[in-house]
């Protein structure tokens, strides 16, 4: 009877539940991240390319 009882008990346990809900809720946020960088990472590249362009056209003044 012994042995019955402690395969219910490992039925019941719940503690490595949790465990698993936040190893996949994190997974969720990291696939994300990386889908949302995906999508803005050409509009990066060519604002950076716009900024480099434009900051580079500037001529300091050395008369102050």
């Amino acid at each position: 009877m012994k042995l019955f009882a402690i395969i219910e008990n490992f039925r019941n346990d719940e503690d490595g539940a949790v465990t698993v809900d936040w190893v996949v809720l994190s997974a969720a946020v990291v696939g994300l991240g990386f889908a949302v960088l995906g999508s803005v990472k050409g509009g990066l590249t060519q604002l950076g390319s716009s900024i480099s362009t434009e900051v580079g056209g500037i001529t300091p003044d050395a008369g102050n």
